[in-house]
This record gives C-alpha cells, structure tokens and sequence, in this order.
C-alpha cells in the first residue's frame, strides 16, 4: 500500500528513531494550516514499512509532545494496519498558534519545515490576534436577517439555535466576534467607490458608500455598480461589428472579492475601489499572508486570512475556491497590476477607453468656441481660464461650463491642481 506524497498536512517517518524530526514536523503544520497528520512507520516516498511497537511506543510519543512542542496539544495517537503491518498514525489540532518544538518555531511549507525569522514568528502573532473570529464585535446586539435571506437564495436554511456556531460567528467566550459584526444588519463598515476625472485623485466626481449593512450585500452592490458602468464600445468599420468593454469584468470581479475575502479587518480599513480615466485600482490592507511564497500567490495557491468567512462565501457562491482569480487576472494584464507591500495590495486594471472616446466623439457637436477652447490649450497646456476668456470673448462661467461638458465628453483632462495643472486634449480628437 503507498499512501501517496506529503503535503502541508501530513508527515511520513519511517520509525520513531525520528521523534524529534516528527515533533518539528507536527508544529509546523500546526502553525501553518492549524492541525496536522503524523505517520510513523511510512517511508517519505509513502511506502508502507511498518513500526515496532512495544509496551512503551505509544507512550514515549505521547511524552514526546508533551515535552516538545508548546503551547500543549492533546494529540489521538493511534495503531492502523495496513498490509499487514502496524503504522502508528498521530493527528493533531490547535489554535493557540505559535507552535514551538524544542524551543524554536517552524512552518510548513509543501512537504518541508521551515524555520521562521523573528519577524516572521512576529507576523504570525500579528495573524492570530487579527483573526476577525477571535476578536470581539464592538457591538453585541446584533440581527442576521440579510445573511439569512443570501442563504435562502442559495437554497440554504440557517436553524435558528445553530446557525452561531456553525458559522463561526462567536468567540470563544460565546460574544459575538468581528465577523458577525461585518456580516450583521447594521454595522459600522461602509466600502468606497470613488470616481476620479483624470489620472490623480485632484477631481473627484463621484464617491458612493456601500454598506453599514451586512458585509456581503455590500460586496455585491459594488460588483453591480461597476457592471453598469464598464461602457460597450460599438466599432461598425468593415464587415463585422465589433464590441469592446472598457475593462474586463471577471477580472475585476476576482480581484474584488480577493481584496474582502484577505482584507485584514481588524486593522478597521475596509478594502476600496478607486475609477480614474486610465485604470481601476482595487486596494485592501494587509501584504501576503505569512508561509505564501510570491511566486505561489501568483500561481493560485491560496492561504486565506478570513478562513471562516471564506466558508461563508463558498457557501453562497461568491467564491468557488479554485484559485483561478489570480492567475485569471494575470493572463489577462500580467502579473506588474499586481502591487504587494507589506500593508496593502493594490490591483490596478487599465481602462480600455480610446475605443469609448472614439463612440462619444461620433456623437458630440463642437461649435467654434468649443474648438478655439481646445485650440488654445493644445497651443499652451498651461492656459488659464481667464486667459481663454479674455482671447474668445466669452464670460468665465460659460468658458467654465463648456470646459466641464467636454470633460465628461472624453475629450478633455485635467492634471494636477487647479492652480500648477495642465491641460490634456486627447490626441484621438482631431481639430477641425
């Protein structure tokens, strides 16, 4: 019989001779993954060879984690025979990370135990405390009626004296915990969209707030917003009719709800949206989680920060759990959208807006005003509106108003501040 290959999960030795390496191997998955699975009696290939066992074996690995690894586990050790030989099987749990064996701190990753750094076992640390389950709401009297009402949808009841506790809504002490508050009727989370004309955030044209509402609710309400505004372009040239969006939705989508599923909440930032004429960042708090390699992150291996709520949002058919997101976003744009420091992650989708500008020009009527406008800012980018008024003969406020409306039209930006700012005429308008 071959049991197959280790992973961050399970542990082959081949007798108890490698206690100590076994003992080492336990914490590190215990503080990568929370729990973990000790085979002794298995060659690391998985190839069943069988362990002597005496009076004292079950007993002496028994001790053994007692004496090595802190803080205590209370392991179920067990005899399994398979091929006609006995294997001592060892299964452990535990959230009371970090793990130590013989004083020092590991973690698992693939089928290797890796050492930490003192400011890696600092993350760690950081990780439990931050934990949205363990962490008390603020406010304790809270109501699940949207949450109930999104499982319904999916065909799912929660039962009302059970549905706590199998959602992980309640801290060890039975208080309502911070996830509850985020997924709870009322709360004190809002996420942002805010609209910028240009490519800076000087202009702000619209901000709208979703949320102090159940988390999830709000999730989908930004995901509609962004729907509705990610225009179609329509090009008729040639034979065939091509149609162009302005940014590749599922993409989007995927970054999204990455940046709620891995926000770090308890640091009280809720993850944002940010539209600017060229691009869409997507912005949540809170850089890799500790044990994920970049170069695993962008292949789609995942290790969430919210484990219980991406349950949730399983559940409810937010997130399939496939990994496909990142690497969906990376064949798309490439892996430089991503930005990771230590705090924030920042995706940024560019726009695809010439097509759009293209459709809105074919519909816009310029009068000569308009024209000597753009004229005189392609001639001096630095113009002022006074200026333009003085040279055309027309008052500052319907110089002002007719700046506005071909702004909205796309055929004119502003960047930097209204004083030390230039003009940007689009080079896909043409002066007649």
């Amino acid at each position: 019989m071959n049991f197959g290959m280790e992973t961050e999960l399970v542990e082959f030795k081949k007798t108890t001779g490698e206690l100590k390496e076994g003992m080492i191997s336990l914490a590190s998955m215990l503080n990568k993954n929370g729990k973990g699975v000790l085979y002794f009696g298995v060659r690391n290939d998985g190839e069943v060879l069988g362990q002597q066992i005496g009076d004292r074996t079950m007993r002496e690995i028994s001790q053994g984690i007692a004496n090595a690894i802190k803080p205590q586990i209370i392991p179920t050790i067990i005899i399994e025979l398979c091929d006609d030989k006995n294997i001592i099987k060892v299964t452990a749990e535990g959230d009371e990370k970090p793990y130590s064996a013989y004083g020092k701190y590991y973690m698992r990753s693939a089928d290797e135990d890796r050492e930490i750094s003192p400011q890696q076992l600092r993350n760690l640390m950081l990780s439990v405390s931050d934990s949205i389950v363990n962490i008390e709401a603020n406010n304790q009297e809270l109501t699940f009626e949207q949450l109930k009402t999104l499982y319904a949808g999916n065909n799912l009841t929660l039962r009302e004296n059970t549905f706590k506790q199998n959602l992980n809504l309640l801290t060890h002490n039975g208080t309502f915990n911070l996830m509850a508050g985020l997924l709870a009727d009322v709360n004190s989370y809002s996420l942002k969209v805010a609209v910028f004309r240009g490519t800076d955030k000087t202009d702000l044209i619209k901000r709208n707030e979703y949320g102090y509402k159940c988390m999830l609710v709000a999730v989908k309400q930004v995901l509609d917003y962004m729907e509705a505004l990610n225009d179609t372009a329509v090009d008729m040239g040639g034979s065939l009719r091509k149609e162009s969006r302005m940014f590749d939705f599922s993409c989007f989508r995927e970054a999204w709800l990455n940046a709620c599923l891995h926000n770090r909440w308890s640091r009280q930032t809720p993850p944002a949206v940010y539209m600017f004429d060229d691009r869409i960042e997507i912005i949540s708090v809170g850089g890799l989680p500790d044990g994920l390699a970049l170069e695993e992150f962008f292949e789609g291996k995942s290790k969430p920060v919210n484990l219980e709520l991406q349950q949730i949002m399983g559940q409810l058919d937010y997130i399939e759990q496939t990994g496909h997101g990142v690497p969906l976003i990376v064949s798309r744009y490439g892996k430089e959208v991503f930005d990771i420091t230590e705090n924030f992650i920042t995706v940024t989708i560019p726009l695809n807006k010439k097509d759009l500008y293209l459709r809105k020009k074919e519909g816009v009527r310029l009068d000569d005003s308009d024209k000597k406008i753009l004229m005189l800012m392609q001639e001096n980018c630095d113009i002022r509106v006074s200026e333009i008024s003085r040279q055309i003969g027309l008052g500052l406020t319907t110089i002002t108003k007719r700046i506005h409306r071909l702004k909205e039209e796309g055929i004119l930006d502003r960047k930097g501040s209204k004083k030390k700012g230039q003009w940007i005429v689009n080079d896909i308008w043409q002066k007649k």
